[in-house]
């Protein structure tokens, strides 16, 4: 069995996405691989003798609460073992709760541990993959669920995959997109979606993309009445062909399924084994009008495509304006300018006027995002305290980037400061990311302390498009500073119950636990600011209802209550700790793991491992979901299947919480000025290695394990005339020979096993690779970690050229930050110092430049005069870095390092 595993990124659709299953040679003549070993062949399954008997896709929804079932029956009637791949795809914002297999003789149950158990049990596991499920990211709302299995001859294999999720009401409708793709003729095909609203379902609507109108309406079946909808797909044999005499099949696209439910009452309020759900969703309010200002970024990086998609999208944006509406537009690059710098009247000539603007506007420079966000606030501040008329709109900040901050304030924590402490709690901050390149971690955060969200805009065709859907989300606000409140006395456990706006179209969804014997005094206020008035209901709970739905629905009513309070309980809490540092966190990450065990979820915090199932080593499929929005990859290696996912918890020795390494290492930077670090005198020592471009230095040589880091160096670009040429390191070769690893840094890739044809990744990626003992986590645009199990721990700063920069040539640092468990024998012009050695420092005096002090330095039975100067640590900033004291050892480190400088010349990084 083989597969990785990996998740991303959070959405708000329910997207399930099914099947592709398909049967692979177990044996036989393979094709050739560019990247070495041998590239697995996909044969005709049907030929092969490997079919897909049954696939069935059974969703039951249940007051929003979605609960899916995939099942799939394959049979291999051949006289030979086959393999057989199960890929499902499924939302990102799903929790996997169950995963069985079934063959002839055995079952295989999932079982969900938090994931520092599950990983200490699959450590092995991360060396190769070979028996991995794989989860990663498939699309922009998807992820694919991939395992694989041997299916022995004249036998037959089942799937079942759980999960679940809320629905989210988006545009006045809720969606079930599943998509369709089992790359063959199904004996037994079937999609059956079961709805139970207790509201009653007001449309129903189905539409399948590989299917002309005219055949869908014959063969999909939907119904719905009162509080029931039902769908149900299930063409034979022959109405899947594409053809009468074809083999090839139609099944390939989208089933989408969308309803809403009726609106009469306004309150929906749902109890069940003292759990509630209220669901908010007002009709028949006046729009409110609003204030908003449109924060962009104009940096350089934003040319092409991207600006004009903004400037179109804009364009659009502006004629939707209502003119009770007021606006203005700020733009930041390096500068930051406003079009008006206070809010005006949506009129037709101030819309004219802001096209133009718009159209006119023109790239310039970095990216002041701080600069840019705080003139957007001040407008909107401004408005609301200087206009009565304007502080009863709702206020509304929007920001696009497609950039992390490189002017002005650039520290992501100060920044976060200063727009909390700008906005304080009075409207939503709404951050686009635009493209690949923008730490969306950092927006998400940003706007979750401002009560807003993010959302990614891909780089592609339609982006314009998905700018105009974000905005039609929020164009239309009808209630601002919304509480649901209910008996203190009587509920407890409430999820997020105040918001500063409700929209058109959205729906507002809260869940608690209401105390024994308290269902009698539980009730619903609701408070909000209306057009020109307060807005206030109470909603109470008909228990006779109550029953008879009970009666209707029965358990599944219960548990699918209690699920929806967890379901949404452990998302809040996982955004939640986003927000905090140390102990806070800590706490929450403790109670939504403590959840998401009770309710076996598969969430960040969680993994699923499938008992019983082993491969040759002894060693479970595993089944992860990760902590952000990265792009994680599956590749096959030459020797092994590397498992590429984003953010992953590594063992701790390599925990890559930059803000808790140690305050000072030994490492190698910019010129190359080498920083020792001496742990047991609190000191640093320094010394700098002046040769040509193109030279290859020994950096850390470990003679027992053949573990090896060499870099090479190169010249700076544009030098100054008369100065010596400045040398960087350019490229650097890791090797680890006991594994078979060997990975080449440049500022430009970063590639693995370059001698046998491995992946390439850029720096714009993130990804995690784990192969054997070492794990190489890619921290997108700004470094990389290396982690050798019981060896060392390294970091690899990237520098870019940036504005200012002295330097003109972008360039790499290496930094050791835990080297205890490399041999006594290790050696390099860095590995020679890893362990402990004596040096002594006395008579100091002013030295050649009276502003900085010499001394006399006994070391290695050597006497050195040593200056005592300053050089930089740019793990932290990689742009400005932080000063560290040192004495400096001069000529190229002599009488400090073992034998001469020249000694450490090596032909090549490898």
């Amino acid at each position: 069995m083989r597969g990785t595993m990996g998740l991303r990124g959070l959405t708000c659709m329910c997207l399930l996405s099914l099947l592709t299953l398909q049967a692979m040679a177990a044996q036989g003549s393979p094709t050739s691989n560019p990247k070495g070993g041998k590239k697995r062949m996909a044969v005709d399954t049907a030929a092969d003798g490997v079919v897909i008997r049954s696939l069935k896709v059974n969703c039951k929804v249940t007051s929003r609460f979605a609960h899916y079932v995939i099942t799939s029956q394959v049979v291999n009637s051949a006289d030979t073992a086959k393999e057989v791949s199960f890929n499902v795809e499924i939302p990102k914002t799903a929790f996997i709760s169950d995963f069985a297999i079934t063959t002839d003789e055995n079952a295989f149950i999932g079982d969900i541990k938090d994931k520092v158990t599950a990983w200490k049990q699959y450590r092995k596991a991360a060396i190769s993959g070979e028996n991995a499920g794989l989860v990663r990211a498939s699309g922009r709302t998807m992820e694919q669920f991939s395992i694989h299995i041997m299916v022995g001859p004249q036998s037959k294999t089942t799937f079942r995959l759980t999960y679940e999720e809320v629905l989210r009401r988006k545009l006045m409708q809720y969606d079930i997109v599943i998509k369709v793709k089992p790359k063959q003729l199904v004996q037994h095909f079937e999609i059956d979606v079961d709805i139970f609203e207790p509201q009653g379902i007001r449309n129903l609507d189905v539409e399948a993309s590989f299917l002309p109108k005219k055949l869908a309406a014959q063969l999909i079946k939907k119904s719905f009445s009162g509080k029931k909808g039902h769908v149900l797909f299930r063409p034979t044999v022959s109405q899947q062909q594409t053809c009468p005499t074809c083999s090839t099949t139609l099944l390939n696209g989208d089933f989408k399924v969308t309803y809403d439910v009726n609106r009469d009452n306004v309150c929906d309020l749902l109890v069940a084994n003292n759990y509630f759900a209220h669901f908010f969703a007002p009709q028949n309010l006046r729009k409110l009008n609003k204030n908003v200002v449109f924060v962009i970024d104009i940096s350089t990086s934003m040319e092409g495509q991207k600006v004009k998609q903004t400037k179109e999208a804009l364009h659009k944006i502006l004629g939707d304006l209502r003119p009770g509406d007021h606006f203005d537009l700020v733009l930041f690059g390096s500068a930051v300018q406003s079009w008006k710098g206070s809010l005006v009247q949506a009129s037709p000539a101030n819309l004219e006027a802001a096209r133009n603007f718009v159209q006119q506007f023109s790239l310039a420079g970095a990216t002041n995002l701080n600069g840019g966000l705080l003139t957007g606030i001040e407008i909107l501040n401004k408005a609301q305290q200087s206009n009565p008329e304007l502080s009863n709109h709702a206020s509304i900040l929007i920001m696009l980037t497609d950039g992390e901050p490189t002017e002005g304030v650039t520290d992501r924590a100060q920044i976060l400061k200063n727009v909390r402490d700008a906005i304080k709690g009075r409207f939503p901050l709404y951050n686009l990311g635009f493209g690949r390149d923008v730490d969306l971690n950092f927006l998400e955060v940003m706007s979750l302390e401002n009560n807003g969200r993010v959302q990614r805009i891909y780089e592609d065709h339609d982006a314009t498009q998905q700018l105009q859907g974000f905005y039609e989300q929020v164009a239309n606000p009808l209630l601002r500073d919304v509480e649901l409140l209910y008996p203190r006395e009587a509920v407890s456990d409430l999820t997020q119950h105040r918001h500063k706006q409700y929209y058109e179209g959205s729906e507002i969804m809260v869940a608690g636990r209401i105390a024994d014997h308290k269902l009698s005094s539980f009730k619903a206020d609701v408070r909000a600011q209306a057009e020109g008035q307060e807005f206030m209901t109470t909603c109470l709970v008909d228990e006779e209802e109550m029953k008879k739905l009970l009666r209707e629905r029965g358990h599944m009513l219960e548990n699918h209550v209690e699920r929806l309070w967890a379901y949404l309980t452990i998302q809040e809490l996982l955004a939640k700790r986003m927000k905090l540092e140390g102990k806070e966190k800590a706490n929450v990450s403790a109670k939504a793991l403590q959840m998401s065990l009770a309710y076996q979820f598969v969430t960040p915090l969680t993994s699923m491992t499938v008992r019983g199932m082993a491969d040759q080593d002894g060693l479970e499929p595993i089944i992860d979901k990760p902590l952000d929005d990265s792009l994680p990859l599956e590749m096959v290696g030459p020797r092994k299947t590397f498992m590429l996912q984003a953010s992953q918890p590594a063992p701790t020795h390599s925990s890559l919480n930059i803000e808790k390494l140690p305050d000072q290492v030994t490492s190698v930077d910019a010129d190359p000025h080498f920083l020792i670090h001496v742990p047991q005198k609190e000191d640093m020592l320094c010394f700098n290695i002046n040769e040509e471009p193109g030279v290859v230095l020994s950096l850390v040589r470990d003679p027992d394990t053949g573990f090896s880091v060499n870099g090479q160096l190169i010249g700076d670009k544009a030098g100054s005339p008369g100065k010596p040429e400045g040398t960087y390191f350019g490229r650097l070769g890791i090797e680890n020979p006991a594994t078979d690893f060997q990975l080449e840094v440049t500022p430009q890739n970063i590639t693995l096993n370059p001698g046998s044809g491995g992946p390439v990744f850029s720096w714009r990626d993130q990804a995690f690779l784990r192969q054997n003992e070492v794990l190489v986590t890619i921290n997108r645009k700004r470094n990389l970690v290396v982690s050798v199990e019981d060896g060392g721990t390294f970091e690899v700063v990237l520098h870019r050229v940036w504005r200012g920069s002295a330097v003109r040539q972008d360039f790499l640092g290496f930094y050791v930050l835990d080297s205890h468990r490399m041999s006594a024998r290790t050696h390099g012009l860095l590995g020679q110092f890893f362990h402990p050695f004596d040096y002594k420092v006395s008579d100091l005096h002013p030295g050649s430049d009276p502003s900085k002090t010499d001394a006399t330095m006994v070391v290695k039975n050597r006497r050195l005069t040593v200056t005592r100067g300053l050089q930089k640590d740019y793990r932290k900033d990689p742009r400005h870095g932080a000063e560290v004291t040192c004495w400096f050892i001069h000529n190229n480190g002599d009488g400090l390092i073992d034998g001469v400088h020249t000694d450490y010349i090596v032909p090549d990084i490898f």
